[in-house]
Order: C-alpha cells, then sequence, then structure tokens
C-alpha cells in the first residue's frame, strides 16, 4: 500500500457511507436542483463572454472568430480619464451606502426585539418588508414625485419662505437621496437575519442579567450586540463584495445627464458603452476590472475579519 492512500475496505467503507447519506438526504439534493440549474445557466455559461474582453469584437464574426486584442482594452481604460471619474463616483456612493445603511437593519433589530407588543412587532417588521419588493422603476416615479417642484418637500420649503429646489438635477443633493431611499428600500429585508439570530439567543442570559439588575440598553449592550458580532462580520464581508455595486437599478432609474459627475458609476457606464455605443469588448474589460477589484476586497476584508476577531468569524 502506497503511502497516503486508504485501504481498499475503507474506500468501500466510505462509499458506502457517501451513497447511504445521498439516498437519506435525497429530498434536499433534489430541492437544490433548481438552484443549481440556475446559477449554472445565468451566471457560470455567461463566464464564456468575458473572452470579449480580450478580443476585437465584431458581431459578423462572432466570438471566437473575432481577433485577439490582448490587453489593449485595458490599457484604454487606464488612460481614460472619465473612467477615474466613474470609478470614484462607484467608490464614494458605495462607501456611503455602508457606513450609513450597513448599521440601520441591526439597530432596528435590536430595537424591535426589545418591543413587548407582539402584534406591534409583527404589523412593523411586515411593513418594513414591503419597500424590498417594490421594482426601483416604481420607487424612482415615487421620489421623483417626492422631490419635484410641486412635491411636498419643496412645499415644506416654500411653506417657510424658501425658493423650490430640483433636488435629483442637484449634484449637491444627489448622493444623499441616493443614500436614504436605498437604506429606506432595504433595511428592512436586511435586519431579517439579525432576528434570526437574536432569536436564537439564550432567554437564560436575559433573566440572569435582569436579575443582575441590567436595564434594557446594558442588556443590549453586553449579551445581544456580542451575540450578533459573528453575524455582523459575515455580512460585512459580503457587502464589501459588492462594494463596486453601487446599485444600476436604483441610480439608472434616477438619475439624469446633470448628475453625471456625482451620479455616474461602473454599472451605467458599462450600460452605456456595451448597450448605447455598442462598444462591446470595451464593455467587457471595464466589467472584469470591477470583478476582478471586488474578488480582492473581499479577499483583504475577510482576512482583516481573522485577524480582528478570529477564524470563527471568518467566511473561510
Amino acid at each position: 500500500m502506497q503511502l497516503g492512500t486508504a485501504p481498499q475496505p475503507i474506500k468501500r467503507l466510505m462509499k458506502g457511507e457517501r451513497r447511504k447519506k445521498i439516498r437519506q438526504y435525497r429530498i434536499l439534493f433534489m430541492m437544490l436542483i433548481p438552484a443549481v440549474v440556475y446559477f449554472t445557466v445565468f451566471h457560470y455559461l455567461p463566464m464564456y463572454g468575458v473572452l470579449l474582453a480580450f478580443k476585437d469584437f465584431k458581431i459578423t464574426q462572432g466570438i471566437l472568430s473575432s481577433p485577439w486584442a490582448g490587453f489593449h482594452h485595458f490599457t484604454t481604460i487606464l488612460h481614460d480619464s472619465y473612467f477615474y471619474t466613474v470609478l470614484k463616483n462607484t467608490i464614494v456612493i458605495s462607501v456611503y451606502k455602508l457606513v450609513f445603511g450597513f448599521p440601520v437593519p441591526i439597530l432596528f433589530a435590536l430595537l424591535l426585539s426589545e418591543m413587548t407588543s407582539v402584534k406591534f412587532k409583527k404589523m412593523v417588521q411586515t411593513v418594513s418588508y414591503l419597500p424590498h419588493f417594490i421594482s426601483w422603476v416604481v420607487l424612482a416615479g415615487i421620489f421623483f414625485t417626492i422631490f419635484s417642484l410641486d412635491g411636498p418637500v419643496n412645499g415644506i420649503i416654500k411653506l417657510f419662505g424658501g425658493d423650490p429646489l430640483l433636488f435629483l438635477a442637484d449634484d449637491r443633493y444627489f448622493r444623499t437621496i441616493l443614500v436614504v431611499t436605498h437604506i429606506f428600500q432595504g433595511f428592512g429585508w436586511g435586519s431579517i437575519i439579525y432576528f434570526a439570530a437574536l432569536s436564537n439567543i439564550d432567554p437564560q442570559l436575559h433573566e440572569a442579567a435582569v436579575m443582575d439588575g441590567a436595564g434594557r440598553f446594558k442588556r443590549m449592550y453586553y449579551i445581544s450586540i456580542p451575540m450578533l458580532t459573528p453575524v455582523i462580520a459575515i455580512m460585512l464581508i459580503l457587502s464589501m463584495s459588492g462594494i463596486l455595486d453601487a446599485g444600476f437599478d436604483q441610480i439608472f432609474n434616477m438619475y439624469n445627464v446633470k448628475v453625471y459627475n456625482v451620479a455616474d458609476i461602473i454599472d451605467t457606464y458599462v450600460y452605456r458603452k456595451g448597450l448605447v455605443e455598442m462598444s462591446y469588448s470595451y464593455a467587457t474589460a471595464v466589467g472584469l476590472f470591477k470583478s476582478v477589484v471586488a474578488l480582492l476586497l473581499i479577499l483583504a476584508v475577510n482576512k482583516a475579519v481573522k485577524l480582528i476577531g478570529g477564524k470563527e468569524h471568518a467566511l473561510w
């Protein structure tokens, strides 16, 4: 027997155990099939299109027959001054959303978990989830009405003697509106995982703290938040993977030419270059550049979480 190889009886035993497990959990494996098919068709097969970034794509010749361009499109990206404006906008908007939006679901879950009325708690939870299921096409129309010259916000301004403002066409206010509307749309849905984590906390911990004279905020600070730390760390790592996804649906439906200098992000830039100007290879190169940077960021944050909180708080 070679060093490092298992004896044949052990191998047969392991295969038998594997088959037994598959038969035991066959229903669960069958439930995984739609998810596997979805990710294969819509996430893995389209990776074939990454070849466009390294080719001078011609529609009449197809992807395989188009001539190779090497790293020409990536060189063009690095020499395109407007790309740096787009990159800056993407990072700034994403960081704003992360800094101001990430804590809101946590705080919401913590505060709502302290409510004693079960009916009121369920009602608030349900209402907070609703915006997540509304398309940004609809939400953008609502916010256009709210911030229009005749909308309620300008109505309040005029009531106090001020002049109405075109908020969505003013680069001084547009990013703030993006962040606030993003938080409004997602904080309820984002709090679900924190509610689940809080519900798994042993009630005896709170009962012991109450007996020791701890109030609500002390119990929240010394029990709830420490128990949420692993979940918060994992959600932060996952959020960093999308740090360059500043929200295409939201921005595409809300921005306009007047705020391009503060609102044009990588995804909207790729949309215009690829589908409007039909520069498919260049647009693919920009998208691939974004994906590589996002991968490096999630690896860096995962490493940082390991160093700060230990391996148990990291994804891998």
